[in-house]
């Protein structure tokens, strides 16, 4: 009779990424796929196990991860960055004491600069990680098509679109991440991974135009002034893979593409 494939947990299962990449484990069946949530299980199901489970309070952990040879984690707290450390600090405490072969965590580029609260809990999980002793990966992406579409769309309502002025993004299709990710996972454990980007720099103007114009709106775009440290990180390109593009997908082309699955 022939082994059972190890355990794979993924930790945000439900979300934007994990989802995706729930997705891809699940067809390639080399593995039984876990998904650790706060949520209940859903009525119909994706092919993976259901566990629920609360990350900052080190609830349902170490149930999920018996057995398990692989953790990708994907999730992030709903409150304060402290509690995205604190939730880390216990899945990687449970990991270990489950003997977890490989660590994987999904992390942004240019934590090290951007002085971003948020950023700067996601540096020291990655801290974290390295000091945990567990064999791991990390890979840092730069901003997601659907985040920047997600905020665009904050300000549907408004007759302008506003704007940072002078910041720059590198958009990468969240499912190219997730194939990337999941392609380190079936590898041994890399350590820090290079960041991941889009094929295009661009301004957040040009990125709102194009937002505007696929969707048949003829919105002026703004730029508003954003002073601070923070803002200047975004405009000296701190945040960008630029030496490193990976991503095929454009921002048009995921535009062009959202827009017919939605029906607009």
């Amino acid at each position: 009779m022939a082994n059972s494939p190890t355990p794979t947990l993924v930790t945000g299962g439900t979300g934007t990424l994990g989802s995706l990449i729930v997705r891809r484990l699940v067809q390639d069946g080399e593995t039984e796929v876990r998904v650790l949530s706060r949520r209940a299980a859903p009525v119909r199901g994706d092919g993976a196990a259901w566990f629920t489970g609360d990350l900052a309070a080190s609830r349902g952990l170490r149930r999920a991860l018996e057995g398990v040879d692989t953790v990708v984690h994907c999730a992030h707290a709903p409150g304060s960055p402290l509690e995205e450390v604190s939730a880390a600090a216990n899945l990687l405490t449970e990991a270990a004491r489950a003997e977890v072969r490989h660590f994987a965590y999904i992390s942004i580029v240019g934590i090290d600069y951007v002085p971003l609260r948020y950023y700067r809990s996601k540096l020291a999980v990655e801290d974290l990680i390295e000091e945990s002793g567990l064999p791991y990966t990390i890979l840092r992406a730069t901003q997601f098509h659907e985040l920047i579409a997600w905020a665009l769309g904050q300000a549907e309502r408004l007759p302008f679109v506003p704007v940072p002025g002078g910041f720059w993004f590198q958009p990468v299709a969240a499912d190219e991440v997730a194939a990337r990710l999941v392609e380190l996972v079936r590898k041994e454990p890399a350590g820090p991974a290079v960041g991941l980007g889009g094929p295009e720099v661009r301004s957040v103007e040009s990125l709102a135009k194009s937002y505007e114009r696929i969707r048949g709106r003829h919105r002026p775009v703004k730029r508003i002034p954003i002073p601070g440290k923070t803002a200047s990180a975004f405009r000296s390109g701190a945040n960008l893979a630029a030496d490193r593009p990976i991503g095929r997908q454009t921002w048009e082309e995921y535009l062009n593409s959202s827009v017919g699955d939605s029906g607009e």
